[in-house]
């Protein structure tokens, strides 16, 4: 479809996301009409379909983007060959990663139900993959004798909700900095996995 003339899509594609992103966080998937994000916008509610076909495929977009960045991100990282460095330097940058993005770990997490089922399966080959990233951390830990599971899978699992939970209680501001936050979390991950 045709973007109307006069329109700027490297303006306004990226403030629809960024409003979808707000009000989906705020009231949730199902409330949130096309029309009012359009309105948050300030452009008519038909324009909306020359950036996005539905608001399937804007969900779709929002959690793809959020998983290809984390992935992305978590690339760029240094990997050191200590599987115990490795796992404390994972667990820095999960709770890095999320406190900088609370609407968007929001999302991906009460709004995943709300995808149809093709685009489910490929946000959740992505989650499958950063949590395969870690399960090898700590398998390779387990191999190295630093670390102690007695099953790999369902430590990655708990690790993961444990540190993305912090986006539920931490504020900028409050008593902890997220690097005093950061170091606290790779305490108690490193109890929980046997690292002493």
């Amino acid at each position: 479809m045709a973007r109307t003339a006069g329109s700027h899509s490297d303006i306004t594609g990226p403030r629809i996301r960024e409003a979808a992103l707000r009000l989906f966080a705020k009231h949730g998937y199902a409330a949130v009409s096309m029309r009012r994000i359009a309105s948050e916008v300030g452009v008519q509610a038909g324009a909306l379909y020359n950036y996005i076909p539905d608001k399937q495929a804007l969900l779709f977009s929002l959690l793809k983007g959020h998983m290809d960045e984390l992935l992305e991100a978590w690339e760029a990282e240094p990997h050191p060959a200590d599987p115990l460095a490795r796992l404390e330097g994972f667990v820095r940058f999960h709770i890095r990663f999320t406190l900088r993005r609370a609407e968007s770990i929001f999302i991906s997490y009460m709004e995943l139900r709300n995808l149809e089922p093709e685009n489910f399966a490929q946000i959740e080959a992505l989650r499958s993959r950063y949590e395969g990233l870690l399960e090898q951390i700590l398998r390779d830990g387990q191999a190295a004798g630093q670390l102690s599971v007695p099953d790999t899978r369902i430590a990655a699992f708990a690790l993961i909700g444990m540190l993305t939970g912090v986006n539920t209680w931490y504020r900028e501001g409050g008593r902890l900095s997220e690097e005093e936050v950061a170091a606290l979390y790779w305490d108690m991950a490193r109890k929980a996995v046997g690292a002493g």
